[in-house]
């Protein structure tokens, strides 16, 4: 079984993709539409994208497009940061579903816990109201799953005192150097699957040395064991990219970082990224 069909086992008993494709930072338009169909070629089953980053209309066309039936591509998208009500969600994702183009999408997350140009700002009751909403789309049958991403701590907590149906995912920064431990370790232990969105910490961690190092005792390159390393953790990476060789080379994930590795890269701080 490729890694890219193997598939991690959300609370809600859904499967989902161990390797997903990130579109963040992808334009709309061509750009985003050979990407994807290139990733789904390349035996991606699993294209995560956003209402923010104005390209969902393309991910949709690519995926009608491909050779791979729509039931066996995982799609994610994204509710607005800055949408805190309950009528906003749902009139965003409607909006969402037009521009995709399909009938269900398989997983929503509510894409930070602030509006971006608010970043730490407390929204607890927007986001208890957003949540509410959350849950109607599910029970809806629209989505299969629903999550949150760049939640904290704290922001977990104030979602599942009042949830019926616990957030399934929490999608943050995560790459070597930048864990995020506590919100790991918090979302784990209540059964959410961590996603990691820039897994290749674009591009720091491209340049150190010993992860250089590392990458060639495996005979890898840079980009094949920092998204290694995320799975290792049970964590999911969605590693981005537009060229066709980087996507293809993305996917060649054969291989195990020993424990003593694995161990070296999770003692690697921020710092050492510079």
């Amino acid at each position: 079984m490729s890694i890219l069909t193997d598939t991690y086992e959300l609370n809600n008993g859904i499967a989902i993709p161990k390797v997903g494709f990130g579109t963040w930072q992808i334009p709309g338009g061509q750009q985003t539409y050979d990407a994807v169909s290139l990733a789904l070629k390349a035996g991606y089953r699993h294209i995560d994208t956003a209402k923010a980053y104005r390209n969902e209309k393309s991910v949709g066309e690519a995926i009608l497009d491909s050779d791979v039936d729509r039931e066996n591509v995982f799609v994610t998208s994204k509710l607005p940061a800055a949408t805190k009500t309950y009528d906003g969600a749902i009139a965003d994702f409607r909006s969402t579903m037009k521009e995709l183009n399909l009938s269900y999408l398989d997983l929503y997350l509510i894409h930070a816990p602030w509006p971006w140009n608010e970043r730490g700002a407390n929204y607890d009751e927007g986001n208890v109201e957003v949540w509410k909403a959350m849950q109607d789309i599910y029970a809806s049958g629209d989505v299969k799953a629903i999550g949150v991403s760049n939640f904290n701590v704290h922001d977990l907590e104030n979602i599942l005192q009042m949830a019926d149906v616990k957030p399934m995912v929490d999608q943050i920064r995560y790459f070597v150097g930048y864990t995020e431990p506590q919100i790991t370790k918090f979302a784990q232990d209540n059964g959410m699957l961590v996603e990691a969105y820039s897994p290749l910490a674009t591009g720091g961690i491209l340049e150190n040395e010993d992860i250089t190092r590392m990458a060639d005792k495996y005979g890898v390159s840079v980009a094949q064991l920092a998204i290694k390393f995320v799975l290792q953790n049970g964590v999911l990476p969605l590693p981005k990219a537009t060229h066709q060789e980087h996507i293809e080379n993305n996917t060649k994930l054969d291989f195990e970082i020993s424990p003593e590795d694995m161990q070296a890269l999770n003692a690697m701080s921020g710092t050492d990224m510079g």
